[in-house]
């Protein structure tokens, strides 16, 4: 049986280089899907699979993305003058109480693995989540909501997966299938970015996972793999190699990579069409541009 899982780290320490300019001046993780920021996508996804302490991984610039969270008492008190209580409780809701959250800085841009060890110290010594904030993903359940519940049956190291092309493989961490049980599966191995020939299946991991602190362990021999990082894929692969369980967890839902421009695009015209006091203008606009494309054709 899984330990609960009350904890979870949020790698934020990227540039955000492929959304120049606009964050030479903003941390991507502000940038906004409709009306809400990136990070708030996978604050509320956490809070939602009972997590209740938030450690952030940043670095330098990443004060806007600090400030967010912070209440804003003379912005509060203007929409309650104004009797503006809707807009009041969604600003409160952003809200994160002291103690709740805590940042860690990433001096130096070594990988994702060494994003998550890091955090090491605030961890100790219990399983813990970690949320990509680039993935967004929709569902009726929350993704790792989903891995939770699933983790407390199995226990071991647990990470969200999804089928891809066999094309795109040399752009994620690739899984081996050894037994399938439903959503979930044991992994046999773990390959980061294989080309495609190579690679063992066509199941991604995509960012989320749940994992022991003795991944971070692994992470300590602080060894570079693909691209010269150190990667979070190999201190997981590891714990397969040692005959520890780890799992692939095939969720329910559509995942965003709003890590790229496409993925980013396509996130909003989602999102905007399921929020309903958008939907019939925007789906008419879309139909309008839609209709245009093809009379120019």
């Amino acid at each position: 049986m899984g330990q609960k899982v009350t904890k979870a780290v949020f790698p934020v320490a990227g540039m955000g280089t492929r959304f120049l300019p606009a964050t030479k001046s903003i941390p991507k993780e502000i940038l906004t899907l409709v009306d809400r920021p990136l990070i708030q996508y996978a604050i509320d996804e956490a809070r939602a699979a009972g997590i209740t302490e938030f450690i952030f991984v940043t670095s330098r610039g990443k004060g806007a993305l600090e400030d967010y969270f912070d209440h804003a008492p003379e912005l509060e008190s203007s929409l309650q003058k104004s009797g503006k209580s809707e807009l009041l409780s969604i600003v409160k809701n952003t809200n994160m109480e002291s103690g709740a959250i805590a940042y860690i800085r990433q001096h130096k841009a070594l990988g994702l693995g060494h994003a998550v060890w890091c955090a090491r110290r605030l961890i100790g010594d219990e399983p813990f989540a970690v949320i990509l904030p680039d993935d967004v993903i929709t569902g009726d359940v929350p993704c790792l909501k989903q891995m939770v519940d699933a983790y407390e049956e199995t226990g071991g190291c647990m990470v969200s997966a999804m089928e891809v092309s066999r094309d795109k493989t040399s752009a994620y961490g690739i899984l081996g299938v050894r037994e399938e049980s439903g959503p979930m599966f044991s992994v046999s191995e773990m390959v980061e970015k294989p080309a495609p020939g190579e690679a063992p299946s066509n199941m991604a991991v995509i960012g989320r996972y749940i994992l022991t602190p003795q991944v971070l362990s692994n992470l300590d021999e602080m060894k570079k793999g693909a691209g010269g990082e150190i990667q979070l894929t190999d201190a997981i692969a590891t714990e397969i190699r040692e005959g520890r369980d780890v799992y692939g967890y095939q969720f329910s839902g559509q995942r965003f990579d709003c890590g790229s421009k496409a993925g980013y695009l396509q996130a909003t015209v989602a999102f905007g069409l399921a929020r309903e006091e958008l939907r019939d203008e925007f789906a008419a606009y879309l139909d309008q541009i839609s209709a245009a494309k093809k009379a120019a054709e």
